[in-house]
């Protein structure tokens, strides 16, 4: 099993930072996302995402090898009939078969196909992604609508449209050009804290998944600077284009 490449079946797989469920969560797995194991560690694997080369420990499960996804989910989240489950945002799906307006993409799963794009479907409106996750849970490594981080509401916008972004804010700031000042701000700037990120939805308005309040919000972007800097002690430390 070592050093082969593996798919996700699962709606969502918690990443931790130590082979133990006792561990920090550190990321998630989507459904349909692929990886490298690199060693095995008793219950746990020791993985490498291939999309964003993300290394931590996920619970030993059967994962397939062979899959080649077709399309994506473009909404928050969509319900899997004959489950209680849903698949999150961006998960990669192969379509097996299509019966009316559902599609099944897994042995007795089937989801709406108004709820799924071709896979290699661009979405440049990324506020439309963002505020899909409007009063979403924080999660500290959460990717989806169960719960979310403010690197991952970024990451899954690039992810979504096929580019590379990488997972935890200490890495994006090193990754995207910018300035430590703006006088004026516009839509699509991301504003970078020492670990926390946001998004500029027009010149007066941010979005982010905040810690202090628990959920994905829009707050006023003078405001939300001026709180950071009063309860966290941290100042700007980059301004880039998304």
């Amino acid at each position: 099993m070592v050093q082969s490449n593996y798919y996700s079946t699962y709606s969502c797989i918690n990443i931790y930072e130590r082979p133990s469920i006792n561990s920090k969560i550190s990321s998630q797995i989507i459904y349909g996302e692929k990886f490298k194991v690199l060693r095995k560690i008793k219950s746990f694997l020791r993985i490498r995402t291939s999309y964003d080369k993300y290394i931590g420990y996920i619970k030993n499960k059967k994962f397939i090898k062979k899959f080649k996804p077709t399309h994506k989910v473009k909404v928050l989240k969509t319900r899997v009939y004959k489950s209680n489950n849903f698949l999150p945002f961006s998960s990669e799906i192969e379509i097996i078969k299509k019966k009316k307006n559902y599609v099944m993409f897994k042995k007795n799963k089937w989801i709406r196909q108004k709820d799924i794009a071709h896979i290699n479907k661009k979405e440049k409106n990324f506020t439309k992604i963002f505020k899909s996750y409007l009063n979403c849970k924080y999660k500290w490594g959460g990717k989806t609508h169960q719960g979310i981080d403010c690197s991952a509401l970024i990451q899954l916008f690039y992810k979504f449209n096929k580019m590379f972004f990488p997972r935890d804010t200490i890495d994006q700031i090193k990754y995207k050009k910018g300035s430590k000042t703006k006088k004026k701000f516009k839509l699509g700037d991301i504003i970078y804290w020492k670990g926390h990120v946001a998004v500029c939805i027009d010149s007066k308005k941010l979005i982010h998944a905040y810690g202090p309040k628990k959920k994905v919000i829009i707050m006023p972007i003078d405001e939300t600077i001026k709180r950071i800097e009063r309860t966290a002690n941290l100042k700007v430390k980059k301004i880039c284009k998304i």
